[in-house]
């Protein structure tokens, strides 16, 4: 049936994805396949990484009023509210999951049986400001020094690094990823950041810039937005069917570039039944973002020196990932210098 929002101008909305489409996402596919976002008003448009291989990242997005909202990690926020400018450049308005579902992995067969054994290894990064140093405070708290390489091959393909063997360690979501190795009968060894000092949290989370907060139109997305993923939540097989066929339609449309590996229906069917476990809190309601548990994290990374002033960069003379790990991070950064009540709220 055709809405009344349809027959009256729909308002335009982008979402940026942290990743190609996948069961982080099923909810936003959801909302689209049953035209749920046309009957609140919206025009939603999903963009996806593969389509510019990060060239612009999602939160650049936002910034740069390419996209409404992104998915991002919620180190994302805090990075970009800790770049000497004393702005808030991104503010969180909900979380995909309740839970941390990632965890950094290790092929059984490579004999790496803790994180201590990553000493001296390669660990595949995507180069995040504070990834190398959680890995790093991981190894130290299993017992091992936490020296190791981290090199950065093109994103999208870190997964393959560590199927072939080419790394010897990486950081997935074990609702995907190790969904997927599950299926090929590839073992992995696998350590939550949790279990090894990390207060991490659930991650990836949704921003917007703290002026889009007021607006309306954000507070409907996150509303129809939230519906979608309980309906996920509680229809597993269905919804995994529904990210399907809608990615191929958007595909065999040419709205989306085709993706650099088709979903699999039967990974995705997998892949579902795990994460959707995940969605919603203990009320059941999606997108809840606990401040104490933005708030712990926020104290580990200030307790154990990782709340620094330098920024990793390419450029000559820049601040690379090697000096972040060795110590030179620039200077600490004053715990009540960031305010998670101003960076985290739930929309």
């Amino acid at each position: 049936p055709v809405s009344l929002c349809t027959m009256s101008a729909l308002t335009d909305f982008r979402v940026a994805l942290d990743w190609t489409p996948n069961t982080n996402h099923t909810g936003f596919y959801v909302a689209q396949a049953k035209g749920m976002y046309t009957d609140a008003g919206l025009a939603v448009k999903i963009l996806s990484v593969h389509e510019d291989d990060y060239k612009v990242t999602p939160a650049q997005k936002v910034l740069q009023g390419l996209a409404n909202v992104a998915v991002v990690p919620k180190e994302t926020v805090i990075s970009h509210a800790t770049r000497g400018d004393g702005k808030i450049g991104l503010k969180a308005v909900g979380t995909i999951m309740q839970t941390n579902t990632s965890a950094i992995v290790a092929l059984k067969s490579s004999g790496l049986e803790s994180p201590k054994d990553l000493d001296g290894k390669k660990y595949a990064s995507y180069g995040a400001r504070y990834e190398g140093r959680i890995v790093q405070e991981m190894i130290r708290h299993a017992g091992g020094k936490g020296d190791y390489l981290e090199p950065t091959p093109p994103m999208l393909g870190i997964w393959n690094t560590l199927l072939n063997g080419e790394y010897d360690a990486t950081w997935v979501f074990m609702g995907w990823e190790g969904v997927e190795a599950r299926m090929k009968g590839v073992e992995l060894n696998a350590w939550s950041p949790t279990d090894y000092g990390v207060p991490y949290g659930p991650s990836p989370i949704l921003v917007c810039t703290p002026e889009a907060v007021s607006d309306p139109k954000y507070a409907t997305f996150m509303k129809v937005t939230a519906e979608a993923y309980k309906w996920a939540a509680a229809n597993p097989e269905a919804a995994a069917d529904l990210l399907v066929d809608e990615v191929e339609k958007e595909v065999a449309s040419g709205a989306m570039q085709p993706l650099p590996i088709p979903l699999e229906r039967g990974m995705c069917r997998e892949s579902q039944k795990y994460v959707s476990g995940h969605y919603l809190d203990t009320k059941g309601q999606w997108g809840t973002l606990d401040l104490s548990v933005m708030s712990q994290f926020v104290d580990w990374l200030s307790a154990h020196g990782l709340l620094t002033t330098a920024i990793q960069s390419r450029k000559e003379g820049g601040t690379s990932l090697d000096d972040l790990r060795a110590g030179k991070a620039g200077d600490p950064i004053p715990r009540d210098q960031v305010t998670v009540a101003d960076l985290f709220c739930n929309a």
